[in-house]
């Protein structure tokens, strides 16, 4: 079968490999499409250190039944399935919680074993929910980057019925929390980018307004755009040293910055304004179950449409894809792989 490899920083090739072997508890899929993910073009980079070359890359997909292991149930070859690639232990402290997505011995398809930039790739059955007839490919391999957005979302807007909203990116995850604060009843939303051509999704979508950082004295407009009753919650899914501070600027007393981008570790806040002010700083990582399943009923309702803001691009053409993106070249949020 043809994978897509990464070898070291900004190299990735299509390599030849063979059928992956699955256990008895697990399925092999036959990949239908593939999502590149922001993390992952960091890793692309170099620059995320859970990423080891080499690496079979690709965790946002969805795939068709290819064989089932002797010791699954309910799946049979040709059946349509997505996949929660976030692999939990389910008895450390943090699963007995709930949240899983903080398991002690967490595991992430594409991170620590073989994801899927291939044409097969091979999954616990326990991580793979069915697809209903008719849901396309691409948009069911949305479930994984939305459900890291639903889960922002709504804990960032939790106590902010109504709010006002600034979101920093317009990348996937900026885009999909846009559209999920929608869905959970923001009053206004502003999205925030630097790739103006990435501005006109939300702008058609229904977005209050749009800006580029590089607009003289953005953050005034920002607050003129927005009225009088201001910003009560930032969602940045950039995470830069001028997103964390313009969030602190913006938002109102007694509002929600959550934070989902990891473009940089170290940044200074000034904690104190945040304190007097009584600011909520929240995190966010990834998701948990209930996040999974309520992105993919989002997907099946069709109150999430990716056409007019994805693209297609062969396995082949991988490096290529990855090369367009971190200079700027694609327009689209998100950049769509089939093998």
């Amino acid at each position: 079968m043809k994978t897509l490899v990464w070898s070291g920083p900004e190299k990735m090739e299509v390599q030849e490999a063979a059928v992956p072997a699955f256990g008895e508890d697990e399925l092999l899929l036959k990949v239908d499409a593939v999502g590149i993910c922001g993390s992952e073009i960091e890793g692309y980079l170099g620059h995320n250190s859970l990423r080891v070359p080499p690496l079979v890359m690709g965790h946002e997909f969805s795939a068709t039944v290819e064989a089932v292991g002797a010791k699954t149930n309910g799946f049979s070859k040709g059946n349509k399935v997505v996949v929660n690639p976030l692999l939990s232990c389910g008895a450390c402290n943090s699963c007995r919680k709930g949240l899983v997505q903080l398991c002690a011995k967490r595991a992430i398809i594409g991170i620590h074993r073989p994801g899927a930039f291939a044409e097969y790739v091979h999954v616990p059955a326990s991580a793979v929910h069915l697809l209903p007839e008719g849901i396309s490919p691409f948009r069911a391999a949305l479930t994984e980057p939305l459900a890291c957005s639903l889960r922002a979302a709504r804990r960032a807007m939790e106590g902010h019925p109504f709010a006002n909203v600034v979101v920093f990116g317009a990348g996937t995850i900026g885009l999909l929390s846009f559209l999920t604060a929608q869905i959970l009843g923001a009053s206004k939303i502003i999205v925030v980018d630097t790739n103006e051509a990435r501005l006109r999704t939300p702008e058609k979508l229904g977005a209050h307004a749009v800006f580029t950082p590089h607009t003289p004295d953005y953050l005034h407009q920002i607050k003129e755009a927005m009225g009088p009753s201001g910003i009560d919650v930032i969602i940045d899914a950039a995470g830069f040293q001028a997103t964390r501070s313009a969030a602190v600027e913006l938002v109102n007393l007694g509002g929600t910055i959550m934070n989902i981008g990891l473009g940089i570790d170290h940044t200074q806040i000034p904690i104190n304004v945040c304190i007097r002010n009584e600011i909520s700083i929240l995190g966010s990582f990834s998701y948990d179950k209930q996040d999974f399943y309520d992105a993919l009923e989002l997907l099946k309702s069709g109150k999430i449409n990716e056409s007019d803001w994805s693209e297609i691009r062969s396995l082949r053409d991988g490096d290529r894809a990855f090369q367009d993106l971190i200079h700027g070249r694609v327009p689209h949020a998100k950049i769509f792989l089939i093998p």
